[in-house]
């Protein structure tokens, strides 16, 4: 990078605080009818937020609590509890497939998260920091991929897969996930690492610090709430990923081993249980899909709130 440069920071003008002044009695009208609006819009913003959560908590209850239920107790009440707490519905799911399924999910987001992230922010960090000729070209070609729909290139991204001799193939998977992945990563990590203070950059170039060893060592731990913040996004959308691998991942004459993911094997598990009439196990199936999510969402939630609002507070 020595044909390029640093974006120097922007710094903020200090905006001195206003002074407090003494309206009389308008003054204090004027507050008691803004406490009163403050007030209405409070109770609104909270009333709509206990509605989204009752919309949301109420079917992932009505999931978890089916996986324990019959068939027949499922038929006769959906909110009924169940007469008999067992895990023999989550034993045969698991048996029908959803272990196998399970296990390639984790094998392809192993590899796809990782490299999704140190691709992105790597990109981002070079398009946000150094100004060279074509950086707002190819900034604004990773924020065009964002809003490009998966549907309109399944049918060439097919046909490229498969000249690659990668359909089937978790290494195939792996790639259309990560290039599907990097544009909203690179969005993100771009605006992040432009609220980076200048100053500890410049320190590190003058002690003689190589682009790689600041970026390493001394961007990435900065920015470590902004990538963690997005890397729970990325886990969450490859996650439940279901057009993208149901298109590359098909089960063909040919291929020795079903390598499909979790959405597919659901999809699979409902197709089967439906004509079988065993419907706990497409209960404890999708109750498996969805808790780990649940659990890496729940464990950082503290850590996404912060990313999201580290760029706006610095």
């Amino acid at each position: 990078m020595s044909n390029t440069r640093l974006i120097p920071g922007v710094e903020k003008d200090a905006v001195p605080a206003p002074r407090a002044t003494n309206n009389g009695a308008g003054g204090r009208a004027g507050s008691g009818g803004g406490d009163g609006e403050g007030r209405v819009l409070n109770v609104f913003s909270h009333g709509f937020l206990v509605l989204w959560a009752v919309m949301i908590v109420l079917p992932l209850f009505w999931l978890l609590i089916g996986s324990f239920k019959t068939d027949t107790e499922i038929g006769a009440s959906a909110w009924s509890w169940p007469s008999n707490w067992n895990f023999d519905a989550f034993g045969r799911a698991w048996e029908k497939g959803i272990g196998d399924y399970f296990a390639n999910t984790l094998i392809v987001l192993a590899f796809s998260i990782p490299l999704t992230m140190l691709l992105g922010a790597m990109a981002a960090y070079v398009l946000a920091r150094y100004e060279f000729p074509g950086n707002r070209f190819f900034y604004y070609f990773f924020v065009a991929g964002a809003m490009f729909p998966v549907y309109l290139g399944l049918v060439p991204l097919y046909f490229l897969v498969d000249m690659l001799g990668m359909l089937n193939t978790y290494q195939g998977l792996i790639l259309v996930y990560i290039a599907y992945s990097l544009p909203f990563t690179v969005f993100f990590m771009h605006a992040f690492f432009r609220t980076l203070p200048t100053a500890i950059h410049e320190a590190a170039v003058i002690d003689g610090a190589s682009h790689t060893r600041i970026f390493f060592q001394v961007m990435v731990p900065m920015a470590k709430p902004g990538l963690l913040s997005v890397g729970i996004f990325n886990v969450l959308g490859q996650w439940n990923q279901y057009i993208l691998p149901m298109t590359l991942m098909q089960q063909q004459s040919g291929f020795d081993k079903d390598r499909s993911v979790l959405t597919q094997g659901l999809v699979l598990l409902n197709q089967q249980q439906g004509y079988e009439g065993d419907l706990p196990v497409i209960f404890a199936g999708m109750t498996i899909a969805m808790l780990p999510v649940i659990v890496v969402y729940l464990s950082f939630q503290r850590q996404v709130q912060s990313g999201l609002t580290a760029g706006t507070l610095k």
